[in-house]
């Protein structure tokens, strides 16, 4: 018997998840200073000290005090480290900073474009570029050849350059919350792609055939954009196990939508959908479908009683009222208000794994304990 779970009004399961966050916490923090308050975990921290001490090489005398452990020795990290601790120590913070040397970061709204120093760190593997006023992304971003992740949310990019499409070792791609109106067709040339983010764009309507060759994709997220029906190109990503596609303009969904059958979490809320297609049954893998019920009228009694555990979430949405002067202001509440409302969704959905992957047995051991 597959499960139902119908949610009334976002904004009352938002506060409820807010309240419920709370409470976890406080009961978290009372928990943590019972443990320390308790005698066992002193005799927990006491025999931790006496066995960091060992391996350190400090004579008892120095950690007993008449007798008792002496837990006010602060200095274990200077007194007694043996060569072969210092060695290990220093090994770590080298591969470190060998790791660092293959990562650019870059944040803060002064910043107008990419430092010039950049197009000479060709051996870079990830960008990771948010919170900026940087519009463009510079052509010489095709000498990146061992680049993997580019991610590059919250700026102000208006496009992607074609060179792109040489980035052919590239594996994550997020533009989540530009001003990007389109993607490149050469996007199709990255075929080792397997993530792709152009959510919160608000303006792409549609996205090149091109992108068909991205058979590794297995996350695409295009949510708050301008899409009338789910492109082409995605139902021909043969790997293609989440696709948020919510916040748009959806009428109707394509009948072969079952062409997707490695599909696991289709997220369509917030559009104007009427009905939804019986295909959606045949997608053996589908566990987790979420739509917005304002406008639907129709929806087949087999996704609601399917056996194959599939969970279909319906939300009916809140509008927000806003009073503003300028479009440019309407877009700016709009973005932000979608930025909110996909922190809000992934805390829920990972709230509904969670729960469906925690064992029974744990929630009966947690209760009997605070008893």
């Amino acid at each position: 018997m597959g499960h139902q779970v119908i949610i009334f009004d976002f904004s009352v399961i938002r506060g409820l998840w807010e309240t419920r966050v709370k409470k976890s916490k406080e009961r978290q923090r009372k928990e943590k200073e019972r443990l320390e308050q308790s005698a066992l975990e002193r005799i927990k921290q006491e025999w931790n000290l006496i066995l960091e001490c060992r391996k350190k090489g400090i004579p008892q005398s120095k950690y007993l005090n008449n007798g008792f452990v002496d837990m006010n020795e602060k200095n274990l990290d200077t007194r007694g480290r043996t060569p072969q601790l210092k060695k290990s120590h220093a090994l770590s913070d080298g591969v470190k900073k060998e790791q660092n040397k293959f990562i650019f970061q870059l944040s803060g709204e002064q910043w107008m474009e990419l430092p010039d120093s950049l197009k000479e760190q060709t051996y870079l593997k990830e960008w990771h570029v948010y919170n900026t006023s940087i519009q463009t992304i510079p052509a010489y971003i095709s000498l990146f050849k061992d680049l993997r992740v580019l991610e590059l949310s919250k700026n102000r990019i208006s496009h992607l350059p074609a060179g792109i499409g040489c980035l052919k070792n590239l594996k994550v791609l997020n533009v989540s919350f530009n001003n990007l109106k389109s993607v490149p067709p050469e996007l199709g040339d990255c075929e080792n792609l397997e993530k792709l983010d152009l959510s919160g764009n608000m303006e792409i309507s549609e996205l090149p055939f091109e992108l068909s060759n991205l058979k590794q994709l297995t996350f695409v997220d295009v949510s708050a954009n301008k899409f009338h029906s789910i492109p082409i190109c995605v139902l021909r990503m043969s790997n293609l196990q989440w696709l948020d596609i919510s916040s748009n303009s959806l009428k109707d969904l394509p009948e072969d939508i079952d062409r997707l059958d490695e599909l696991q979490t289709l997220l369509l809320q917030k559009n104007k959908l009427t009905y939804l297609p019986r295909a959606l049954v045949n997608m053996p893998k589908l566990s987790l479908l979420v739509v917005s019920g304002d406008d639907l009228v129709e929806i087949p009694t087999a996704i609601c009683e399917s056996t194959t555990g599939l969970k279909f979430v319906s939300l009916k949405d809140s509008p927000v009222e806003t009073i503003v002067c300028e479009d440019t202001e309407i877009i700016e509440n709009e973005r932000e208000r979608e930025q909110v409302e996909k922190e809000f969704m992934k805390a829920y959905i990972e709230d509904i794994m969670e729960r469906e992957s925690t064992p029974s047995y744990t929630t009966k051991v947690m209760l009997s304990l605070q008893l």
